[in-house]
C-alpha cells in the first residue's frame, strides 16, 4: 500500500473521531439554542448550500495545482470552523461556524482524486472506500463519546474536544506525498464534460437516489429525542452504529459489483426510513442506524462509478461534479424534511420511503450492470 494513504487513512480515522462528536446531533443543539424545526431544516440547507458550492471549483483546483495543498487546507478551516462553533454564544454565530465548516466539504474531490492517483494496484471504488472506512471506523467512536460529553458537561466543550483532535488530524495528513498533476495531450484533448452523455446520465440518476436517501435523515435525531424520549447519550449510541454500519458495508459492498452494491445501499437506507417509522423500540431503531451506513457507502459507489467514464486528467473536475450534486441534496432535502415534521413529526418516513424505492427502480432501469474494472482497464476507459 502506498505510504501517503497510509498517513491519510490516519488522519481521517482522527477527523472522523471528532466530526463523529457533533456533526449529527447538530440539530438537536439548533433546537437548545433556539431554532424552530423549520429554523433547522432552514440552517442545515445553508450548511448543505455551504457544501455544494465548493466542490467544482475544488476539483478544477486539484487539476491544476495539485490536491496536497487543498486537503491541508480543508483541514485548517476545519480547526478554524469548530473553534468558532466553540465560542458561539447565540445561534447566528453558530450558524456562521456551521457553515464555515460546511465548506470544508470541498476536500471531497481532491481526496477522491489523490485516492485515485495513490491506490496502486488497488481498483478505484477498493482504494476510495478505504479511505471512507478510515474515516468511519474513527466515527464510530465520536458520537458516543459526544453524547456522553454533551448529557454532562454541554456541546460547547464537546466543539473544544473535537478541535483539538482536528488539531492532530492536520498535523497528520501533512505527512502525505505531493503527487504529479496529470497532464491531458493538447493534440488529442478528451470530450469536455458536459458533452458526455454517459456520464450526464449516469449522474442523473446518481442526483435523484442521493435526494431520496437524505430525506428522511436529518430531523431523526429530533424525533428521536422528541417524539420517542431517547437521552442525548442513547442518540450517540445509535449514530455510532451507523458509523458502524458504513464501515462493515464499505468493506462488503465494496468489493461487489458497482450496481449491485449501490442497490443494496438503498436498500439498507429503506429499512433504516421503515424501522424508524414504525419500530418502538432502540433495539429496533438500532438494527435501523447500523443499517443507515448504506447512505454513506453508496455514494461512496457513485463517485468511484464516475472514474471510468472520465479521462485522468479530468478526474479532479468530475469528482467535484459528483460531489456537487449529493452536495445539493443536502440543501433541499433538510427544508422538506422540516416541513414534514412539522406536519407530522413521523411523516418524513413514508414520504422518504416512497422516494428511495423509486430511485431504486430507475437505478434498475438506467444504470447498466458494470463489471469491476481492472486499473490498466479502467485508464482504457477513460480514454476512449
Amino acid at each position: 500500500m502506498n505510504r501517503s494513504l497510509i498517513w491519510l487513512g490516519a488522519a481521517l480515522f482522527l477527523w472522523g473521531v471528532g466530526e463523529g462528536m457533533f456533526l449529527l446531533f447538530q440539530p438537536v443543539y439548533l433546537q437548545q439554542m433556539g431554532a424552530s424545526p423549520l429554523e433547522i431544516g432552514v440552517i442545515l440547507g445553508a450548511f448543505g448550500a455551504a457544501m455544494t458550492l465548493t466542490h467544482i471549483p475544488a476539483g478544477h483546483l486539484s487539476d491544476r495545482i495539485g490536491r496536497r495543498p487543498l486537503l491541508i487546507l480543508a483541514w485548517l478551516v476545519g480547526v478554524a470552523a469548530t473553534l468558532i462553533m466553540a465560542l458561539a454564544f447565540n445561534l447566528t454565530i453558530l450558524a456562521i461556524g456551521l457553515l464555515l465548516y460546511g465548506c470544508t466539504a470541498f476536500v471531497a474531490s481532491p481526496l477522491d482524486s489523490y485516492t485515485t492517483a495513490a491506490r496502486g494496484s488497488w481498483s478505484v471504488g477498493r482504494a476510495i472506500t478505504f479511505v471512507s472506512t478510515a474515516f468511519n471506523a474513527g466515527a464510530v467512536m465520536g458520537p458516543i463519546l459526544g453524547g456522553t460529553v454533551a448529557d454532562h458537561y454541554g456541546f460547547r466543550t464537546v466543539f473544544f474536544i473535537a478541535s483539538g483532535i482536528f488539531v492532530v488530524s492536520a498535523v497528520t495528513v501533512s505527512f502525505v506525498s505531493a503527487q504529479p498533476r496529470d497532464h491531458r495531450d493538447p493534440e488529442n484533448p478528451p470530450a469536455g464534460l458536459l458533452r458526455n452523455g454517459r456520464l450526464i446520465g449516469f449522474l442523473a440518476v446518481y442526483f435523484l437516489v442521493a435526494f431520496a436517501v437524505y430525506v428522511p435523515q436529518p430531523l431523526s435525531p429530533n424525533y428521536l429525542k422528541n417524539q420517542q424520549g431517547l437521552s442525548l447519550s442513547s442518540i450517540g449510541e445509535l449514530i455510532s452504529l451507523a458509523y458502524l454500519g458504513t464501515t462493515v458495508l464499505n468493506l462488503v459492498l465494496g468489493r461487489m459489483e458497482a450496481r449491485l452494491g449501490f442497490l443494496l445501499g438503498q436498500v439498507g437506507v429503506a429499512v433504516f426510513t421503515l424501522l424508524l417509522w414504525r419500530g418502538l423500540s432502540f433495539e429496533w431503531f438500532a438494527l435501523g442506524y447500523f443499517l443507515l451506513g448504506g447512505y454513506r457507502t453508496l455514494r461512496v459507489l457513485g463517485v468511484a462509478q464516475v472514474r471510468a467514464f472520465v479521462h485522468k486528467s479530468q478526474m479532479g473536475l468530475a469528482y467535484g461534479i459528483a460531489e456537487m450534486l449529493a452536495a445539493i441534496t443536502t440543501l433541499l432535502a433538510p427544508p422538506l424534511a422540516g416541513y414534514l415534521y412539522s406536519l407530522d413529526p413521523r411523516l418524513m418516513y413514508p414520504v422518504g420511503l416512497g422516494l428511495i424505492c423509486l430511485g431504486a427502480v430507475i437505478t434498475l432501469i438506467f444504470v447498466p450492470r458494470s463489471k469491476v474494472m481492472q486499473p490498466e482497464r479502467l485508464e482504457l476507459a477513460a480514454d476512449l
